[in-house]
């Protein structure tokens, strides 16, 4: 073999090699990320050329399949489409997209996922028609059609969480649309109604639970600059706080007020418990001030803000700004200046008080089986990290209590059972509407549920309405509903 040859043949080998590497990397490593991706239209119509898996809630479908006599073969059927398209999403081949769990699961609801490679064969082999797998959800049917219909036409959202587990129980949000109406394979109708759906003002595409614009938390985020307070090892329930009816905000000459107009109770100090049952504005402002923007951004991303979750579907993060001013610190020690939340955010803060200081993951899958009913893949309960130590936890949960049983927030009461919580009632702007919060978990001694309910708009009350009066009622239904009552 002349040398030229040789050196042609060495070249050839490396190029193959390098070809074989490639396709390899693309084939088996990249597959699941590639299959994923919402900009790979090839997956999205293959997924319409199998039996699509169904999408389970407590035994139930909530997502189905049937088959069609046009070019997609299958079409997606949802059952109590509106109060479940937060979580379902819909996926349409017409408007070449996805969304919610449909997306999400695309690959284990349409067969494609590495870890089916084998069940595929083995329907190839027998002969059998491709079927995608059935994803079982951790939400139960009575506490969301609890939660959906206690929110009713209000706009805004609520999210329920098994605070032990991180298994979301309930994810409504409102305004909501039917998904059967993107589901359909007719170009011009589902045209339509996506194009009227994505005008329509109220953005009711949006995910409100998990996305969507947020809402300052208001005195809901009285919680974070507590436990703040606590971990500092600098404060106790007890500690006291100038009890003053008007508070100039450092380096301006802006002045802010509690709710009522006047003092925090009476007397010319008021203590962090007391401040925080009667929910007022000011001892928080002055706390948030003596802790720091650095101390509360720290003790808030312990609760998950400024983080994403996937559940799987990904939410967005809940924001508590760097770079604030003293200021802005002393606003956002009771949830306003830029402090934004979803209500899955506000969840996992109550889940945590009620979990013994132990933030958990929130997921809201909890296994996918097969055709064959085989179980394909199960999900596992995973810690995001601690808030606080268990013993200043207790306080701060002790506190939550005494919010509900002889505090502001006496609209989540329930009969026989020992409720923890805490209202709010948040400003946008000098003439906007507030946005009406409520978070708190039952029962305080082994809790089973952690709910936020956020109502936008002031519920059609403008300045008028408050967490107490509106939000506070509705995660009470979605807490009976998980006990039972």
């Amino acid at each position: 073999m002349t040398k030229e040859l040789r050196r042609l043949s060495i070249i050839v080998l490396i190029m193959f090699l390098a070809l074989f590497a490639s396709t390899s990397v693309i084939q088996v490593v990249q597959a699941d990320d590639l299959a994923a991706n919402p900009l790979n239209r090839r997956t999205l119509y293959d997924s319409f050329d199998v039996q699509r898996g169904s999408i389970i809630a407590s035994g139930s479908a909530i997502a189905s399949s049937s088959a069609t006599n046009d070019l997609y073969s299958w079409q997606r059927t949802y059952t109590d489409a509106k109060m479940w398209a937060p979580v379902t999403g819909f996926i349409n081949p017409v408007l070449q997209s996805s969304t919610g769990l449909e997306q999400a699961m695309n690959q284990p609801l349409s067969g494609t996922s590495n870890s089916q490679f084998l069940d595929r064969i083995e329907r190839i082999v027998s002969g059998q028609p491709p079927r995608g797998s059935n994803v079982v959800l951790s939400l139960d049917a009575k506490v969301q059609k609890a939660a959906y219909d206690a929110l009713g036409d209000l706009q805004g959202a609520v999210v329920a969480i098994e605070p032990k587990t991180g298994r979301i129980l309930a994810m409504v949000t409102s305004p909501s649309f039917d998904t059967n109406t993107l589901a359909s394979h007719d170009t011009d109708a589902v045209n339509k109604a996506y194009d009227k759906l994505n005008d329509d003002p109220t953005q009711p595409l949006d995910n409100r639970a998990i996305g969507g614009n947020m809402n300052p938390p208001g005195s809901t985020f009285k919680l974070v600059t507590v436990s703040a307070a606590l971990a500092s090892g600098d404060f106790t329930p007890d500690s006291t706080l100038p009890n003053v009816a008007r508070y100039t905000l450092p380096g301006t000459s802006t002045q802010i007020q509690n709710d009522t107009g006047g003092t925090c109770g009476s007397g010319k100090e008021v203590t962090i418990a007391t401040a925080l049952r009667l929910s007022c504005n000011i001892p928080m402002a002055e706390l948030a001030s003596k802790l720091g923007a650095d101390a509360i951004r720290a003790e808030a991303e312990k609760y998950g803000f400024n983080s994403s979750f996937e559940l799987p579907l990904k939410s967005s993060p809940s924001v508590y700004p760097d770079s604030l001013n003293e200021a802005q610190t002393a606003l956002s020690g009771f949830g306003q200046s830029d402090v934004r939340a979803t209500p899955l955010q506000m969840a996992m803060v109550s889940a945590a008080v009620a979990n013994g200081g132990i933030v958990m993951n929130p997921r809201m899958v909890d296994q996918v089986v097969g055709p064959d009913l085989t179980v394909q893949q199960k999900f596992d309960n995973t810690e995001f990290g601690r808030s606080l130590d268990e013993n200043l936890n207790q306080e701060l949960r002790d506190m939550m209590v005494a919010n509900v049983s002889e505090g502001i927030a006496t609209n989540a009461r329930i009969d026989g059972v020992e409720v923890g919580g805490k209202t709010g009632t948040a400003q946008n702007g000098e003439d906007d509407p507030f946005s009406l919060w409520f978070t708190g978990f039952a029962p305080a001694d082994d809790p089973q549920v952690a709910v936020a309910v956020v109502v936008e708009n002031g519920g059609g009350q403008g300045q008028s309405g408050s967490g107490n009066t509106i939000a506070a009622p509705i995660a009470k239904k979605v807490m009976e509903a998980v006990l039972g009552k």
